[in-house]
């Protein structure tokens, strides 16, 4: 069988991350096989996994190509008699239980990280915290989030852990429009499934609100923030001492604080109108500021409660939120997120968490075999291809090596 030989783990292994036990016991506890004769939730799955994978450009028809595909029912052991057509297809995204397709997420994702090591725990406990948007062709969108111009888009904010993404969560409301709404949800619904967790959350200066923060360290949930450059704040004390040295190697320490923040507060007016008061928040922060070396002109601030690690680890932290963004892109670029398969809400949670399973894959084989992201797509596509293929000639009575050479 064709395969690359320097892999150490292969797509046949990976795909037995996912048994048919398990598939059949969510079926059952999500009931997401009633009413359904054809696109059952383990077909769906597998439609969606293999289509995902192997497509180019995925849509409504590719899907109901890839149904019809001898080597894709021969991967997954369906019926070769049964066909489905594009609107039936449509019709079973809206209709079909997300929570079926979370709950696979949510297990898969826990197998894998229960196999971190010790060294990987503590590494992998660094939780980059990111959002972004689905807007191509979200015009007819009956529920979504609306732009100035009229057209809706899907937000959706994810947790990354350095290696997967370990938690998900989607918006459709105005109210999620904000960062400091939808990145604080994610977080503490991550923290109420993780009670004994270690993590240090990595956020953008896109949450900056000094009561979301204030409200992360009244539950125990560290984070490192960047904050917008001269935000107002008292300084309570200097952590810097005399004679220190602040060169941090490419970045130079500027300020190393103990501060409290300030935060504006809506009042009503007797006339039924509001301002914003400006009041200061009693919990204390750190404030850590450094300059680049390479542009000494340009400072980055850090907002942050934990007190015990150095300033260093701190920008530090910080720049591994980059890895959130790659992953993004890998999303986009390779897993056809960047549009809407479905137009309903039900439709769009379905394919994110697919998406999510199918990178998380991708992403454990790009690991374990040292290559990179559209290399790993490329040929986890190639291997999965083949091995249904290698399937079909067993069937047949032929012997697949004679095809398929190393």
């Amino acid at each position: 069988m064709s395969i690359f030989n320097e892999h150490k783990i292969s797509v046949s292994q990976l795909l037995s991350f996912i048994p048919e036990a398990l598939l059949s016991h969510l079926s059952a506890n999500t009931k997401v096989d009633h009413y359904s004769k054809v696109l059952q939730g383990r077909k769906m799955f597998y439609l969606l996994l293999f289509a995902i994978i192997s497509s180019e450009k995925l849509s409504q028809r590719t899907l109901e190509d890839t149904f019809k595909d001898p080597v894709f029912k021969a991967l997954f052991n369906l019926d070769e008699t049964e066909t489905v057509r594009r609107s039936s297809i449509s019709e079973r995204l809206s209709k079909i239980d997300s929570g079926y397709f979370k709950e696979i997420y949510d297990c898969i994702y826990n197998m894998f990280c229960d196999s971190y090591n010790p060294a990987e725990r503590e590494k992998y406990d660094l939780i980059r915290t990111d959002s972004t948007v689905i807007g191509e062709a979200a015009g007819k969108l009956k529920e979504g989030i609306a732009q100035n111009g009229g057209k809706k888009f899907i937000k959706y904010s994810v947790l990354f852990d350095g290696l997967l993404p370990c938690g998900v969560e989607i918006y459709n409301t105005p109210k999620y429009c904000a960062e400091d709404n939808a990145l604080s949800e994610a977080v503490l619904q991550h923290v109420k499934r993780e009670k004994e967790h270690a993590n240090i959350y990595i956020i953008d200066k896109g949450l900056g609100s000094a009561q979301r923060m204030k409200e992360f360290d009244d539950k125990g949930v560290f984070f490192v923030i960047r904050s917008k450059e001269n935000r107002k704040h008292e300084e309570i004390k200097s952590f810097i001492e005399k004679d220190q040295n602040i060169d941090l190697g490419e970045i130079v320490l500027i300020k190393d604080s103990l501060v409290k923040l300030y935060s504006s507060k809506p009042v009503p007016t007797q006339k039924g109108k509001t301002y914003n008061k400006e009041e200061q928040i009693e919990t204390h922060f750190r404030l850590v500021v450094v300059s680049s070396k390479q542009q000494p002109e340009k400072e980055f601030w850090f907002l942050t409660n934990d007190f015990q690690i150095s300033a260093k680890d701190i920008a530090n932290y910080y720049r591994k939120r980059w890895d959130i963004e790659v992953f993004f892109r890998f999303l986009k670029q390779e897993l056809h997120a960047s549009h809407l398969l479905s137009l309903n809400k039900n439709g769009i949670e379905v394919m994110i968490y697919m998406t999510l399973i199918t990178a998380m894959l991708i992403l454990i084989y790009k690991k374990a075999n040292n290559i990179g992201y559209k290399t790993a797509k490329r040929r986890f596509a190639m291997e999965i291809r083949n091995l249904a293929i290698s399937i079909l000639i067993i069937g047949a009575g032929g012997n697949p090596d004679k095809v398929f050479k190393t």
